[in-house]
């Protein structure tokens, strides 16, 4: 599975912003994804989550309400809309995917993704 996020840019605090990620090399129906973010001198976050069916998603407390995860199985792509930015969500934003059927809990961690895209970078000015 390659991975292709793209969406980034500098944004104004209050502002929208919408994140895609494509896929390729496997039909994106036979894998969960998810976003994970790497703000600077920080580790890598959980963002966001969404089952392969597409009707489950999961969201970290720190953009619950702000963001909604959606994905297009017909079209191998998955969707980030984030509204109400904050300085805070300025980081590296990277998709990720997994073949392996994963427990709910594990969707929130790196190691459960195999594939990752090569992230892209939001900046959000106050």
């Amino acid at each position: 599975v390659q991975l292709q996020a793209s969406g980034g840019g500098l944004m104004q605090a209050g502002g929208s912003l919408s994140l895609s990620c494509a896929a390729s090399g496997r039909t994106s129906s036979n894998y969960d994804m998810g976003w994970f973010r790497q703000a600077p001198g920080k580790g890598r976050e959980f963002v966001a989550a969404i089952r392969r069916s597409g009707g489950v998603t999961y969201y970290a407390d720190s953009v619950k309400g702000r963001v909604t995860l959606s994905r297009d199985n017909a079209k191998n792509t998955m969707a980030l809309q984030m509204n109400s930015l904050k300085p805070e969500d300025t980081a590296v934003y990277y998709c990720a995917a997994t073949t392996t059927r994963i427990i709910t809990s594990s969707l929130r961690t790196e190691s459960a993704y195999a594939y990752w895209g090569q992230g892209t970078l939001v900046t959000v000015s106050s």
